[in-house]
């Protein structure tokens, strides 16, 4: 008589549950704009939640302790003209999140640790090259202030933060509307899928399709997908996957191996209401004491809930083999090295003695001085009295006006930096 063998593996009894009521995000305006994000970014120190909002765009942003019945007063992040369709936390700066909106325009936005008076309406920048709405934004993964964003127009730009520059674009790669992007592990390739059901690999700084249209899937997975879009999220440390259906009430994860058949159904996580959206905390943001493996925040829609999946342990000590080094806040690289060709492995910590979120930390954006960059004459036509150059003196002019605006910007900025800092130093002694 055969016996049959089970497959060994300590994922294999992942046990998810809902927070406690008391745990949850109350009385939230979820957006109900038909779009296919996940609508929710969170991270070690901030939950983030696009909203419906009146006159524009906005989206709400908690830090992850204020939990129970948000007010209807609380303050906002507004400044787009359009509503907002994908938000996405800085991986190497938890007070860094950036948005994108069916206004065009990609917006980044520096988060106080405090909690603010009024709507936060000025981004620390606006980057604005993609000519449809935007719809997917995605950080690189170890190069400093590096940002992806993927448009209507079927083109995917990578930006550089920090100076507000086009690194590269991608606009002739994509003939129809890009339905969503990931980076790899490294940042050197990308992923791609396409209205045109091709699935592409990408090397953006060569601007070259390296693989698509794969022959054979390594697994195919019967799924019902007749509610909504699936939204994939995918954990390096445990080899899961998670696919959460956008309308379903469901959360199915799969163990990926690299011996056949390669995906292996774990089990799924069932409660009652559909999820409006989706969020998925960064490993460093989980509870190691609880052998807690991955958080969600499952968006209803007047309310956002944590949904913890942990693997039973019986000893209370620090589990090696679930909690391997993980990517940490520090970035490998910076954005001129990676656009140069470099590449580099995620910087790792370790979770042993659980995470603390380093303090606030401000974006700092280096925008050239536009006299710098003079546009060439063009051939075609001969230049106009109205074109004709500026004489030497206005041009001393203008450059002393602009110095002395500088200076007094600068100083303004310390005088900011130096309140928020005192402002920091309040809360952190009262709490």
């Amino acid at each position: 008589m055969s016996r049959r063998v089970v497959r060994q593996s300590k994922f294999r009894h992942v046990f998810g549950q809902a927070a406690k009521a008391d745990q949850a995000y109350e009385d939230i305006r979820v957006s109900k704009v038909t779009w296919d994000s996940a609508f929710c970014a969170v991270n070690p120190k901030f939950l983030a939640i696009i909203v419906e909002a009146g006159g524009g765009g906005a989206f709400i942003v908690l830090p992850l302790a204020k939990t129970g019945r948000v007010d209807k007063n609380y303050p906002l992040i507004t400044g787009h003209t359009g509503p907002v369709l994908d938000i996405d936390w800085c991986p190497h700066n938890d007070n860094v999140i950036a948005s994108a909106s069916d206004d065009t325009t990609v917006m980044v936005w520096q988060i106080p640790d405090y909690t603010p008076v009024r709507n936060i309406t000025e981004p620390v920048i606006t980057l604005e090259g993609h000519s449809k709405r935007v719809g997917i934004l995605s950080w690189h993964p170890t190069a400093r202030n590096v940002l992806l964003s993927a448009g209507g127009d079927n083109v995917i730009i990578i930006w550089n933060v920090g100076t507000g520059e086009v690194l590269l674009s991608l606009d002739d790669i994509h003939p129809d509307v890009i339905h969503s992007v990931c980076w790899n592990s490294n940042g050197s390739l990308l992923a791609t899928t396409c209205k045109d059901k091709t699935l592409r690999i990408i090397d953006p700084r060569k601007s070259q399709v390296v693989a698509n249209n794969f022959e054979e899937p390594v697994a195919l997975q019967e799924m019902d997908t007749s509610n909504g879009v699936l939204l994939p999220f995918y954990d390096p440390d445990s080899s899961i996957v998670y696919l959460c259906g956008k309308g379903d009430s469901s959360i199915r994860y799969f163990e990926i191996t690299e011996e056949p058949p390669f995906v292996h159904y774990l089990n799924t996580f069932s409660s009652k209401e559909p999820q409006r959206g989706m969020g998925f905390m960064p490993k460093r943001g989980l509870d190691v004491s609880k052998c807690e493996i991955a958080r969600f925040y499952k968006l209803h829609e007047r309310k956002c809930e944590p949904i913890i999946m942990t693997v039973p342990r019986k000893s209370d000590l620090f589990q090696d083999d679930l909690y391997p080094d993980t990517p940490g806040p520090e970035p490998a690289l910076e954005a001129d090295e990676w656009l140069s060709g470099q590449d580099a492995e995620p910087v790792l910590i370790s979770l042993k003695e659980g995470y603390v979120p380093p303090k606030h930390r401000e974006l700092r954006v280096t925008k050239r001085n536009i006299l710098d960059v003079r546009p060439p004459a063009s051939p075609r036509r001969s230049q106009s009295a109205s074109e004709a150059p500026l004489s030497q003196h206005t041009l001393e002019t203008l450059l002393e006006e602009i110095k002395a605006l500088r200076e007094r910007v600068q100083a303004q900025e310390e005088r900011i930096t130096a309140l928020e800092n005192m402002l920091c130093e309040l809360v952190d002694g009262t709490d």
